[in-house]
Order: C-alpha cells, then sequence, then structure tokens
C-alpha cells in the first residue's frame, strides 16, 4: 500500500458516533458503519434501508445509494465471491472508473488488504485527512461556544452544591449524606444533558486523585482539597464539544494553595495573551513552563510518577475532544480559524492540583474566548 500526499478519492468505512471524519464529511449521525467516498467535487454515501430515507433528508452528501443496489450489483459483478464491503466499493470504483482511493489511519485494516487484493490502490494522507476540518467556520465556531455553555451549566450546578453543602466532622455534607465525586458528576451529567448535551468521563477529582490529570474521581469530597472539574460535554444536536475546568475547594483554602491557584491562573492568561496565529505553539507552551519554573513550581519526574507541570498547554477541539493542533512541546504552527484549549495545570501530591481551561479561536492578532465562567474557587 502506497502513501499518497492527496486525497483525491476520500474514502471512509465508519459509523459517525464516533468517528469525527465520518461526521464531518456525511453531517449525520449514524451509529452503524457506513460506506461514503468522494468523487471530484462530490460527496457519496451508501445506506441501507434503515437509514437510506433518513440519510437523504438529513445527511450533507450530494448523493445517497442504496446498499442493497449496490449490493445486487456487486453480486452481478463478482457471482462466485461472497459479497461483503470489499466487493461493493471494488464495483463502485469500477463503475466510477476510480482505481485508488485514500483512507484516514484509523481505516479497518482488513478491509484495507482486502481491496488492495481486489486491485484497488489504497493510500494514507499525510497529516489532517480532512485538513479544512482544523479550520473552524462561523457555524462551528457557535457550535462549539454551544459546548462550552453546556459546560458553564455544569459547574454552575457544582457551585451550588458546594455553596448549599455543610462542613461536620471532616467531611463535606449535602442533603444529610456525604458529598462525593459521584454526586457532583450526576449533579454535571443532568445540568448538561437538560442543555442538550452528553457530558462522558467527566473529571471531579479531589485531593491527590487530581494529580493523575485524567483521573475521573471518586469517593467523597473532603474539606479544604482541592478538587478539579473537566467537563467536555457533546452537544447532540451538532457533535460538537466544549471543554472548560475549573479548579474549587470547599472550606478554607491555605495560603500555599492559594498561591497555586493563582499562579496557575496567572500561566494560564499568559498563554491567552501570547496566542496567534503564525505562532508556533510550543512557544506558548515553553513560555507557561518557563513561567512556572521562575515562580519555583518546577516539575520532576521518578519511579512513582510526575510533579509540577507535565502535560501539554492545550489542544484542538471540535467533533472531538483532542483534535489537531496541539499546544505543546510538538511543534505545531497555529493559524487562523484553528480552535485550541488553553489549560495550564499544576500537580503535587499532598498540595493538591489545580488546572484551569478555556477555549479560544486562534485569530490573526490574538485570540477570541469561546468559553465563559467564573473563576471563583474558594467556596466557604
Amino acid at each position: 500500500m502506497s502513501k499518497l500526499s492527496t486525497a483525491p478519492s476520500p474514502l471512509l468505512y465508519a459509523d459517525s458516533e464516533r468517528d469525527a471524519n465520518q461526521r464531518y464529511f456525511s453531517g449525520i449521525a449514524a451509529p452503524d458503519a457506513f460506506l461514503a467516498f468522494g468523487i471530484g467535487r462530490k460527496k457519496y454515501g451508501v445506506f441501507n434501508a434503515l437509514e437510506f430515507a433518513r440519510a437523504r433528508k438529513e445527511s450533507s452528501l450530494d448523493v445517497v445509494l442504496s446498499l442493497e443496489d449496490c449490493r445486487d450489483r456487486a453480486k452481478r459483478r463478482f457471482p462466485h465471491t461472497p459479497i461483503g464491503i470489499a466487493e461493493i466499493v471494488a464495483t463502485l470504483a469500477h463503475e466510477f472508473g476510480r482505481k485508488r482511493f485514500v483512507v484516514p489511519d484509523n481505516f479497518p485494516a482488513k478491509l484495507a488488504f482486502d481491496l488492495f487484493d481486489l486491485g484497488l490502490a489504497i493510500g494514507f494522507a499525510d497529516g489532517s485527512f480532512f485538513p479544512r476540518r482544523d479550520l473552524k467556520t462561523p457555524a462551528e465556531l457557535a457550535a462549539i461556544r454551544e459546548g462550552n455553555r453546556c459546560a458553564a451549566l455544569g459547574f454552575a450546578a457544582v457551585e451550588r452544591i458546594l455553596e448549599s453543602s455543610t462542613i461536620k466532622g471532616g467531611t463535606v455534607r449535602f442533603e444529610g449524606k456525604p458529598l462525593t465525586s459521584e454526586r457532583l458528576r450526576y449533579a454535571i451529567e443532568t445540568a448538561c444533558l437538560a442543555a442538550g448535551a452528553i457530558a462522558l468521563e467527566t473529571i471531579v477529582a479531589a485531593g491527590d486523585q487530581a494529580c493523575d490529570p485524567h483521573c475521573r474521581g471518586t469517593g467523597p469530597i473532603r474539606p479544604g482539597e482541592l478538587i478539579v472539574v473537566d467537563i467536555f460535554p457533546r452537544v447532540a444536536a451538532t457533535g460538537y464539544h466544549g471543554d472548560m475546568t475549573r479548579t474549587y475547594l470547599k472550606g478554607r483554602a491555605s495560603d500555599e494553595q492559594r498561591r497555586l491557584v493563582a499562579t496557575v491562573r496567572a500561566a494560564q492568561q499568559l498563554g491567552l495573551r501570547t496566542i496567534r496565529a503564525g505562532l508556533n505553539g510550543r512557544k506558548v507552551h515553553d513560555g507557561i513552563v518557563a513561567f512556572f519554573d521562575s515562580k519555583g513550581y518546577r516539575t520532576t519526574r521518578d519511579a512513582t510518577g510526575a510533579r509540577g507541570f507535565f502535560h501539554g498547554t492545550g489542544h484542538g477541539l471540535g467533533l472531538e475532544v483532542h483534535e489537531a493542533p496541539r499546544v505543546s512541546a510538538v511543534d505545531a504552527t497555529l493559524r487562523k480559524g484553528h480552535v485550541v484549549t488553553i489549560e495550564p495545570g499544576l500537580y503535587y501530591p499532598g498540595l493538591g492540583g489545580c488546572r484551569i481551561e478555556d477555549v479560544v479561536h486562534v485569530t490573526a492578532t490574538g485570540c477570541e474566548l469561546l468559553s465563559k465562567h467564573p473563576y471563583r474557587w474558594e467556596l466557604a
């Protein structure tokens, strides 16, 4: 199989609920895998009878083909072969006069080799499969803002619970029971769902749990512990995500905790001031690393793990929670139209973790915030 630098005839076989390229190309949410391909400027999709009529109404495809009709034509072309997806693709390729397709890097391996055996050249695009996916349109920016609006409703739910909770006997209690990460996560997910978004894998991690940045968090919330809350809901109507993080504490923070949170917020503000089109995202990240070092918050690693700031500053956001480009130690030039998160954090077991995250649209001269929620964090 060859490696191609262009994608004149893209070919996808995936469901569009989980595959962002398929959702972007077809414009329809479908839970089962289906074929989609491009010929020239036209986009084609192949759907079974269950989805055919809906695809014609709801998709952004130019032509919707019947899977059953395509299978019948494949049977005539391959009369002595069991008909599968590969034979259907080969039949369509013959009808359209195509001998090669370009596929994304998550294309099913067996299908790729089956197509190769049937005489088709299957290659992979360099970089993003749909480079225009990296640059958001006004409609996409609005969809991401909506995702962040839903995330903000989740934070508001957390704040209402923390403010109405009481501290008793070294525990935080809400409605007569110990308050837990699970209870806060339920409140977040309920608030997002009511707003039309689905929040999965939400992070509500307190104390040392927050020092593992992707730990979802379990068990009781204790007074005086930093609580990292990371909400990245997917809007059901569009498939686009929001992604925001705030850090909280129930009770009174120590001076050391206040300094930690203030430093993370200052680092985020530095990133927001620095970012602009044409800049290497690595410079944004390196600037935040240097800022943390200057404040005495150094990053260390040993056999037990890492402490300090040991993840990237940000990542692209859209139909996927993590997509191109990265704002990290890896070189990536930021372009006008990119949407990225800015989310520095510091993590020290015994003291706790803090991360603050917002989403920005990269512009020629700076950035535009696509997320909005207060940074009030110490709730007595």
